[in-house]
């Protein structure tokens, strides 16, 4: 019986990894109804740390469940149905989904379209629904053989970058004239940041986009061209705070809220919480905060909102619109670099986990070995 292997890692220390092989399904173990996924090639972004920095919080652990203290981080990839006894759902066929760092993936597939199917399986009954969708590739508009990368990297943050971006302007931006992005390096914020210039004038709005980033990626988020402003963390007390400011926190850095607060005081509209590339020092932050309340933003919360006002036509039209400008734009900086096995796929881990991976470098691995 072949064996299926997971990459897990400890909750609460992320650092700590181990690779577990458990039994591979076979088609006679298969129930009906049930389906085999290989997983193919998958992205480690930051965005993957996030996923693990809020795991308990937002119930990330709960996709792929491993023991008590190890967990599965979910990340988004291509896989290949192997084993089907599911009626419409094809052997050989390529899906885009939410999978585990793992070479396997059994699910139920339900509520089966041309376009999609839900996995149905009971623990993931109560998860969000946007995760818990597969694209079928042969029928998905975005779907490009030559650009899988691009989709595994860009396509969930840049789809959290656009719900951001429409959740701000649903919400007349709270009042504020500035909206500062932290990490602003990081892809989810330069999606934002693009959106944001790119639909500016088209609101009529008034709003400048400041990016805070570290000195190292100065440079970098500066050539992006999509910030009004960009600034190292340590000048952060250089800007007026008298404006009326927003900001959107994906670095997780509680020290830097605090200071964001601090600075702008009640004239600080509004504090999202959205991702934890600075995972290390998450929760670091004095309490209670000056200003308004973080609130935590929740990608599926704005996304069903807007597919129940639009429908799901309008809002897969939408995003596809957006999607493909910035990926034109991307493509002029972002380098791809492709690492397979269980060991380069740890190694890739470990570099994202501590910082050492550049902003203008995206990474799919594979555990399988080529």
């Amino acid at each position: 019986m072949s064996k299926t292997i997971q990459f897990t890692v400890n909750r609460k220390q992320f650092s700590e990894t181990a690779v577990v092989e458990i039994a591979t399904p076979d088609a006679s173990s298969l129930k009906e109804g049930e389906a085999l996924l290989r997983v193919d090639r998958f992205a480690l972004t930051a965005n993957n740390i996030s996923y693990a920095a809020t795991g308990d919080i937002l119930g990330y652990w709960r996709f792929f469940p491993a023991s008590e203290d190890m967990g599965i981080i979910p990340v988004w990839g291509f896989a290949d149905v192997v084993i089907s006894k599911c009626p419409g759902v094809q052997e050989g066929e390529r899906v885009y989904g939410y999978l585990p760092m793992a070479t396997h993936l059994l699910v139920s597939p339900g509520q089966v379209s041309a376009h999609s199917f839900m996995d149905t399986c009971e623990h993931r009954s109560y998860l969000p629904v946007i995760y818990n969708q597969y694209l079928r590739c042969e029928a998905d508009p975005l779907y490009n053989k030559d650009t899988e990368a691009l989709q595994m990297l860009l396509r969930p943050l840049f789809t959290t970058s656009f719900l951001l971006d429409d959740f701000f302007e649903d919400n007349a931006f709270f009042g504020a004239e500035t909206v500062l992005l932290t990490s602003a390096s990081s892809k989810t914020a330069s999606g934002m940041a693009f959106l944001l210039n790119r639909n500016r004038a088209g609101r009529g709005a008034r709003y400048q986009v400041v990016g805070l980033t570290s000195s190292a990626n100065r440079s970098f988020v500066e050539s992006l061209g999509c910030y009004d402003q960009v600034l190292c963390y340590e000048e952060l007390e250089t800007l007026a705070p008298d404006s009326g400011a927003a900001v959107v926190d994906f670095a997780g850095n509680g020290e830097l809220l605090a200071r964001v607060h601090d600075h702008n005081g009640e004239h600080l509209r509004y504090s999202c919480l959205v991702g934890a590339s600075h995972w290390q020092k998450l929760g670091s932050a004095k309490q209670p905060l000056a200003g308004p309340e973080p609130v935590m933003f929740f990608a599926p919360t704005q996304a069903e909102k807007r597919i129940g006002e639009w429908g799901a036509p309008r809002f897969q039209q939408e995003l596809a619109q957006v999607w493909s400008e910035f990926t034109a734009f991307v493509a002029d900086w972002m380098q791809v670099e492709n690492s397979s096995g269980v060991a380069a796929t740890e190694q890739v881990y470990h570099d994202l986990l501590d910082g050492r991976i550049s902003p203008d470098r995206g990474h799919i691995v594979s555990l399988w070995s080529e």
